[in-house]
């Protein structure tokens, strides 16, 4: 078995970062569905025990990794360094998306429709427009977070592989305060509130989505925890609401209005959502990652970035009458 695998101790500067991030960052061209497989059916274990994708590595784990992922993707550094070059347009984009830089991280405002990392048939993708711009960034950017992608706003880049770690960190003590703004069928009673519903994953025809958590599930269920306040209402029909979530479950927030009967409009994996009958209302997810605060990682300030709504929520709001310029930030809703 030893000529089939390998093992690879996680380093000074990796510690705190999930196991599926760092297998990316080792291996970048490492696809996130290969790699929950390998996960699930026990080929990548960490100090010989079966674990999680999403497992907080410390220094010195050593991860056992099968070699045949070396070849087919090498080593992260050889990677990083000999990367294809992006297109000059794919180039320009991320350029025109960055919101907020300096030496160690950077912010970009996610468009719609533009996945965050590569799967089964997507081959565009923001973390691969990012590997190829190692000359623009120094390093092989690494993403601290993600967004589906339908979902647009916020999304915070690491500049090294050290940044990248203290943000892991960050989000691990849930030390980011992360708000959203969506467009919801109906308005939510009462005004403010918190959803705490455990989710579950399930499979559809639809692709993967999660659900609320039935009685025996227990084994299998994340716990999740949404307050949400409501901004401002167009009649009975819709309502723009703040989101705060408080953990980071796949589609939680997705997931969590729809539970309380006001699905996000434009949502087809809820398809409540994608059925929101106002005429000329675009069939596009209307959630937005609005704004980010969280300590920098190795300067004694905060990283506060906001990022404007996109156009397709914009004539939303202007068609439903809603004043999308009454707040330049969201600090005025605390739930």
């Amino acid at each position: 078995m030893s000529d089939r695998v390998e093992t690879i101790a996680v380093e000074t500067g990796e510690e705190g970062m999930r196991l599926d991030r760092w297998m990316r960052s080792r291996f970048p061209n490492l696809t996130n569905g290969y790699l929950q497989k390998l996960v699930r059916s026990g080929q990548i274990r960490v100090d010989s025990k079966r674990v999680q994708a999403n497992t907080r590595l410390q220094q010195g784990d050593e991860v056992r990794v099968p070699k045949v992922i070396r070849k087919l993707t090498p080593n992260a550094s050889a990677t990083a360094r000999a990367a294809p070059g992006v297109s000059k347009a794919d180039r320009g984009l991320i350029e025109k998306l960055i919101l907020f830089e300096d030496d160690y991280v950077f912010v970009l405002n996610k468009p719609f429709g533009l996945a965050v990392q590569g799967g089964t048939s997507t081959t565009r993708h923001i973390d691969g427009m990012l590997q190829g711009m190692v000359d623009r960034f120094g390093d092989r950017p690494r993403l601290v977070h993600r967004l589906d992608r339908d979902t647009t706003g916020i999304l915070l880049v690491a500049k090294t592989r050290h940044a990248a770690s203290r943000l892991g960190r960050v989000f691990q003590t849930r030390s980011a305060a992360k708000t959203y703004w969506a467009l919801v069928k109906g308005v939510p009673r009462p005004a403010q509130g918190k959803v705490e519903v455990a989710l579950v994953k399930a499979s559809g025809p639809e692709g993967d989505r999660v659900r609320k958590a039935r009685p025996g599930e227990q084994d299998k269920a994340m716990h999740a925890t949404t307050h949400y306040s409501v901004i401002d209402r167009a009649g009975r029909k819709a309502a723009w609401v703040s989101l705060k979530p408080v953990t980071g479950r796949q589609h939680q927030l997705r997931a969590h209005m729809d539970v309380i009967g006001h699905p996000i409009v434009g949502d087809n994996k809820y398809p409540d959502g994608s059925e929101f009958a106002v005429e000329n209302i675009e069939d596009k997810l209307h959630l937005h990652a609005r704004r980010l605060i969280l300590p920098h990682p190795f300067e004694d300030q905060q990283i506060d970035v906001t990022a404007p709504l996109p156009d397709h929520m914009l004539r939303s709001w202007e068609m439903l009458g809603l004043d999308a310029n009454r707040f330049d930030r969201d600090d005025d809703f605390s739930v």
